[in-house]
């Protein structure tokens, strides 16, 4: 179509024919500054990623998998449209990934290349190749351009050659058990993917995309696809999370994508600056109906005046914290706080969820400006049908859905049927409008002693609403008489209100009684919404989060549960009274 170019080999290209001049990419270049780059340089930059691939020192032919262990920046732009370009597959590697995962990746993908942005990353694929017999190169970013290129003209003719049935990327989903998969998804998946949103996600010229999310995520790469098709800036973080919410002022994009724990701490330093006020947290949340009322149209003519006052103290400044120009949000991969969900909406900014999966190419449903559902994560997309199945498992089929693992076609029948129908393993409802809601996870089930079902992430989001102080949740009860939780704090959060009070927690906060008795009161207000099996009967507060280094977490963020139960055995059997 002529929205996109017919395969990502050719993506650069199309770009730099239809937007050369104008900024493609803006990020920082040494301490308080920041360069920018048209989009006749990303080309240029790429067609030197790609020559260099191809070219007599790095060998790689087409269809050879090229793998990317960097952070998020420019340059790992540059060498994922540099890949496509030559023909190759991209292997995007967390960095956050361990040895064990990392060995994995790079010798189920027999990479023959790997890229990485510094020297340490280097080393850790230096010191594995004893267990990766394909790898012939370990390439930093900044030695590329080093290497003997081919002819730009021999680059051009491999671009050329690329088909939609061709694979783009291998990408390993970072599964909550076992060793991830590798999906396999084809330049018309992705190219399916943007047919399907880029009609949804309004943006040009003009536009700016700030993205700090890992590129070595699906959701930051179709990000960064959608950006520059349209002709936007795309506006790369400094490189620390933590400065996050202070670059956005910096940056003012158009565009953030996110996950919900940004728009959650945002929503929860503002309300923890009103509640050190006398009686702020009254005005606050007046100040959220009245803003929600206005959004809905259906603000009564005589609390104009109030409203007005709110968008002085509260609305413009929050809008400001974002920059000022923020239009569309999107937040996906779990599900965010209707509190927070109406806060930003009050003070104007509307976020949107979506769901999707690599599987799916990313995608499979997305809430937008024209159709908007809260509490949903939307319809389907266009091209893309979804049903539910009998036991409540979303099914998924169009042309983004992959079609199928690495090297492992028992696991592919196990999650694609003959009909092509994509078994998610998420449980979920359509409602009569075609809005998809995403319930709990089909293996996360847990069916207690007595035989009643129960979705753990429902009672642990419950918890996590009712809250801010609380990080993580995680419920037990399998086979179980009853549920009890194993719950994490919010470090920071703990911190303030411990402060506001004059108390001092000490170096073990979860011990503490008054600590304890604020997570009893989360824990109550989230019985109170669930239904009788499925209440917390006991809980226990840990003294450390949940993390990717621990083992807990994958490099998205997604529990182990499998982990989580044998790392603190020891304190569920205490709960029930073991």
């Amino acid at each position: 179509m002529d929205g996109r170019p017919g395969t990502l080999a050719e993506f650069t290209q199309w770009t730099e024919e239809r937007y050369g001049p104008g900024t493609a990419l803006r990020f920082r270049a040494g301490p308080g500054g920041r360069r920018t780059r048209t989009y006749s340089e990303l080309a240029a930059s790429v067609r030197e990623v790609g020559r260099a691939l191809i070219g007599p020192d790095l060998a790689v032919v087409a269809g050879e998998r090229v793998a990317v262990l960097a952070e998020t920046g420019p340059r790992w732009t540059y060498t994922h449209f540099g890949v496509l370009a030559a023909g190759a597959v991209l292997v995007p590697v967390y960095p956050t990934a361990g040895e064990e995962e990392l060995a994995w990746v790079l010798s189920d993908s027999e990479a023959v290349v790997v890229v990485c942005d510094d020297a340490a990353r280097a080393a850790r694929v230096e010191a594995l190749r004893p267990k990766l017999p394909a790898l012939r190169a370990v390439v930093r970013m900044d030695a590329l351009a080093g290497r003997v290129p081919a002819p730009e003209a021999a680059l051009r003719a491999r671009a050329a050659a690329v088909t939609p049935d061709d694979d783009a990327s291998i990408v390993y989903t970072s599964g909550t058990t076992g060793l991830p998969k590798g999906c396999r998804l084809t330049h018309g998946n992705l190219g399916a993917v943007q047919d399907g949103t880029l009609p949804l996600v309004r943006g040009g010229p003009g536009d700016s995309t700030y993205l700090y999310l890992p590129l070595a995520h699906l959701l930051a790469q179709l990000i960064q696809f959608t950006t520059l098709l349209q002709g936007g800036e795309l506006c790369y973080f400094g490189g620390r999370v933590e400065d996050v919410v202070a670059e956005l002022a910096q940056a003012r994009p158009t565009h953030l994508p996110s996950v919900p724990r940004l728009f959650e701490k945002v929503h929860s330093v503002v309300l923890a600056l009103a509640e050190g006020q006398e009686g702020g947290r009254e005005r606050f949340e007046e100040a959220v109906r009245l803003g929600v009322l206005a959004a809905r149209d259906r603000l009564p003519e005589e609390l104009r005046a109030a409203h007005e006052a709110a968008e002085e103290s509260l609305y413009s400044p929050v809008r400001a914290a974002f920059g000022g120009r923020l239009k569309w949000a999107l937040t996906g991969g779990a599900p965010i706080a209707p509190d927070t969900l109406d806060f930003l909406r009050a003070c104007g900014i509307r976020v949107f969820e979506g769901y999707g999966m690599t599987e799916s190419g990313g995608v499979i449903s997305l809430n937008h400006p024209e159709a908007v559902r809260y509490g949903t994560v939307g319809r389907p997309v266009a091209g893309c049908e979804v049903r539910i199945a009998a036991d409540g498992e979303i099914l998924a089929r169009g042309p983004m859905v992959f079609p199928g693992y690495h090297a492992n076609a028992a696991a592919t029948a196990r999650t694609l049927d003959a009909d092509g129908w994509l078994h998610t393993g998420d449980l979920g409802e359509l409602d009569a409008d075609g809005f998809l809601s995403v319930t709990g996870r089909k293996k996360e089930l847990v069916i207690t002693s007595a035989g009643k079902n129960i979705t753990p992430t429902e009672v642990e989001f419950a918890v996590r609403a009712a809250s801010r102080y609380v990080s993580r949740v995680v419920l037990i009860g399998d086979r179980r008489p009853h549920p009890v939780a194993l719950i994490t704090l919010d470090a920071e959060e703990v911190a303030a209100w411990a402060a506001r009070r004059s108390l001092d927690p000490g170096a073990h906060p979860a011990t503490h009684p008054e600590v304890r008795a604020l997570v009893a009161e989360a824990v109550a207000a989230a019985n109170a919404t669930v239904s009788r099996p499925a209440r917390i009967r006991a809980f226990h507060i840990l003294d450390e989060d949940f993390s990717v280094d621990a083992g807990t977490l994958t490099p998205t963020l997604k529990l182990r549960r499998a982990a989580v139960a044998e790392r603190y055995a020891a304190q569920i059997e205490a709960l029930y009274g073991g």
